[in-house]
């Protein structure tokens, strides 16, 4: 294809034919300049392809985080509330003066435990990692 345009700019220089040599000269910088402009337009949406991807990762792992920290609490809570009912259990022992007896002893072990909560920050520190711009979908 080079070839082709090559001879046909070194035909026209060699005719002398200047007015037409010019045309051809415009055709050709609007050919490349067509070119540069469908290469951008690819390269463009490339870059939106690969930033929604990424829109997507990050909204995937803090979806995944949010709902590991779910169970994580709705386990805690259940925790509490066992905590919740040993304290009972050990409070009417020591307000009836009762004999201790093993009972006593599984709820007192109970009051030891401490529940702690610890958020996973994966898809975050992602989102941090990046721009918060990225992220087009408000539905969350």
């Amino acid at each position: 294809m080079i070839k082709f345009f090559r001879k046909i700019r070194q035909r026209l220089l060699s005719e002398n034919k200047f007015s037409k040599y010019s045309v051809y000269a415009v055709g050709e910088i609007i050919l490349v300049v067509i070119g540069i402009l469908i290469a951008l337009q690819i390269n463009n949406a490339n870059e939106q392809r690969k930033e929604n991807e990424f829109e997507l990762k990050i909204l995937k792992e803090i979806r995944s985080n949010l709902q590991t920290d779910l169970e994580e609490i709705l386990e805690d809570i259940g925790l509490m509330e066992d905590i919740n009912n040993a304290c009972s259990v050990v409070k009417n022992y020591i307000l009836t003066q009762d004999e201790p007896n093993d009972t006593l002893s599984y709820y007192s072990a109970h009051l030891r435990v401490t529940p702690h909560f610890s958020p996973i920050v994966g898809g975050y520190d992602l989102l941090k990692s990046g721009d918060v711009g990225i992220i087009k979908n408000d539905s969350l």
